[in-house]
């Protein structure tokens, strides 16, 4: 029996009281993917000086005013900026100075002349046959970014381009959230250990490996507490362990009454524990419990791995997104547009989630519902995603246009 019966909607929002642990300053050649605790301002400004955009002349601009392919401006060429250097030329009326891209504008310029609009006449002279207005061609100091200004916000998980900016910036280490700790626990008296042959009634373990990739995926340290009979006192003692060591505790197992049980007996031991959820209305992982014990978050998984995945990508991943630190705690999967290939029937009521297989179809994607009971997982390893078939809907039907929440790629950064 479910007392506290959840929506998916429901669920999502109890999960955004759980925000980041803490937070830590790395260097950025360990930062990418990483989520900023704070904002991060320029120290200074970018470039930092005029520089040209272009191969070409540094000139002043008023004296290729009216040049034209017919009647072009004859400029002195004076000399070349030397790229790393300050340039100790002066750009005088009717001079210009040799420039490449990336080059530091020099005194009295005040733009560059693309190549393609110039002409050497002798080894002193060359002529111009396009005007340039001032500024033309010419990146300013605080073009990229000014002194004081914003760069990147608390929240934002770094990209490269980031990394990139930021030493441009001589930032070389950087205040991120810490990575999300998450303790898993595999149950079950029928669960042995991957190495060893299954008897008649036993089966491997699988989640504790799924689950645990599932963290790394989603740029979180895994901590595998390894397995857990059907037994009281050991479970106990495990789920302590985990919220010593931990951010968050994740149980898989308790698909049964029995066992499902079990781990709320357990929660209801530890002190200030509030449960959450006890149940979900969604298919598959409607036997899901949410509980809070202290400021963490504990979780009973479904024992089917089906299932559990199924939970982990629809709530698991933005509730890692959220003790990341990531700005939106929704949204961390991204989705496609597809054609649903044949109708599906769903009961009101609950959310199910159906593994889908997306094919091409002309310019767009065609998506195949992949039917399977929740104890198999080749239904997950043929999927490229999820559809959900809201509550309120009776099924969809073929040709329709569908919402396809793609499996996220791995992310997380190196360290």
């Amino acid at each position: 029996m479910f007392f506290k019966v959840k929506t998916s909607e429901e669920v999502l929002e109890i999960l955004k009281g759980f925000g980041p642990s803490g937070d830590e300053k790395i260097s950025i050649e360990l930062a990418l993917g990483r989520t900023l605790s704070r904002d991060v301002l320029a120290p200074e400004n970018l470039p930092g000086f005029y520089r040209s955009s272009m191969d070409g002349y540094a000139v002043r601009a008023k004296d290729t005013f009216g040049a034209t392919e017919s009647l072009p401006a004859l400029l002195d060429l004076t000399g070349e900026v030397i790229m790393g250097q300050r340039p100790d030329i002066i750009v005088r009326p009717g001079t210009a100075v040799k420039i490449s891209t990336g080059g530091m504008l020099p005194e009295g310029a005040d733009g560059v002349v693309m190549l393609e609009y110039s002409h050497p006449l002798d080894e002193k002279t060359i002529e111009i046959s396009h005007a340039i207005s001032p500024l033309e061609n010419v990146i300013q100091p605080d073009d990229d970014f000014k002194k004081g200004k914003t760069v990147l916000e608390k929240g934002h998980t770094l990209r490269p381009q980031d990394l990139g900016v930021m030493s441009g910036l001589g930032i070389s280490r950087v205040s991120v959230f810490q990575r999300p700790k998450v303790a898993i626990i595999s149950t079950g008296d029928e669960v042995v250990p991957i190495d060893q042959r299954p008897e008649p009634g036993q089966v491997r373990d699988i989640n504790s490996y799924t689950l645990s990739a599932f963290c790394r995926q989603a740029g979180a340290e895994p901590i595998n507490l390894g397995l857990c009979g059907d037994n009281f006192e050991q479970l106990k003692d495990t789920v302590k362990q985990g919220l010593d060591r931990a951010d968050t505790v994740w149980i898989s197992g308790g698909s049964s009454v029995g066992t499902r049980d079990l781990t709320l007996k357990v929660f209801e031991t530890f002190d200030n524990m509030e449960l959450l959820v006890h149940g979900i209305s969604i298919s598959p992982g409607k036997p899901t419990i949410i509980a809070k014990i202290g400021s963490r978050a504990i979780f009973g998984l479904p024992g089917h791995t089906a299932s559990a995945m199924v939970v982990a990508e629809v709530f698991l991943a933005p509730f890692l997104a959220g003790l990341s630190g990531e700005r939106a705690l929704s949204g961390t999967s991204y989705e496609v547009e597809a054609e649903l290939s044949r109708n599906i029937e769903s009961a009101s009521g609950r959310d199910d989630y159906l593994r889908v297989r997306l094919e091409k179809k002309g310019d767009g994607l065609m998506a195949e519902p992949i039917f399977g009971k929740s104890g198999l997982i080749s239904t997950l390893v043929e999927a490229h995603g999820l559809l959900r078939v809201d509550r309120n809907t009776e099924g969809l039907y073929q040709g329709q246009k569908v919402r396809v929440m793609v499996f996220n790629p791995i992310k997380g950064g190196s360290g």
